[in-house]
């Protein structure tokens, strides 16, 4: 039990570094406005409450449906997010005078009203490498620890959301997670990837 909390804590902070830096630009947009806190608290769960639902779908569908000696294989889906992740990283840090990725981020989210919706969908749609990296996980683990997983993942979540509120006042900070993302995100999904193939076939 201790394990698999370690492990689901572990596995949040990796692929959420992105959402924090993302929720802090939602709070830059919104400062000085009514219910700011509240809306993106509200579609933060929102976002990331599809992305898990559709994560648990995916993953139980697989274990009725795929052969057991099949789900180890799923680790190849993290390994070669991981690999493209460093690959991109890698290209980006190699060219010139190009926008980071976190000025992107800020230009689109300054284009968008501050609404549940709004930082629902984005949260969602930032939410495809979380999907591919959480369905391998809960494919290959019983149905208490999915439990336990979901319950870290929700709290978790909550810890974004205020850190990132903390971080709008202090933009330093949020470029060095945005760098500190580009190099832990790639290793762990390689790992975790690595880690699935070779314990599932052991």
């Amino acid at each position: 039990m201790f394990l698999t909390v370690l492990k689901a804590i572990g596995l949040f902070i990796a692929t959420n570094v992105d959402h924090l830096v993302v929720l802090s630009l939602f709070f830059a947009h919104g400062a000085g406005r009514k219910h700011t806190l509240r809306r993106i608290f509200v579609g933060q769960y929102i976002g990331f409450g599809a992305i898990l639902a559709l994560t648990i779908a995916v993953a139980v569908g697989s274990r009725q449906l795929l052969p057991e000696g099949a789900l180890p294989w799923f680790g190849l889906i993290p390994l070669a997010i991981g690999i493209r992740a460093g690959i991109v990283n890698f290209r980006e840090r190699r060219e010139e005078g190009g926008e980071s990725e976190l000025e992107e981020a800020a230009e689109k989210i300054s284009k968008k009203p501050l609404s549940i919706l709004a930082v629902a969908g984005v949260t969602f749609a930032n939410g495809g490498d979380e999907i591919g990296a959480y369905v391998p996980v809960f494919a290959l683990t019983e149905t208490a620890e999915i439990l336990t997983y979901v319950i870290v993942f929700l709290i978790g979540v909550a810890g974004v959301v205020f850190l990132a509120k903390y971080l709008t006042s202090r933009p330093k900070i949020a470029e060095v997670l945005d760098e500190y993302e580009e190099l832990l995100f790639p290793l762990v999904l390689i790992l975790l990837g690595l880690g699935i193939i070779i314990f599932g076939l052991i």
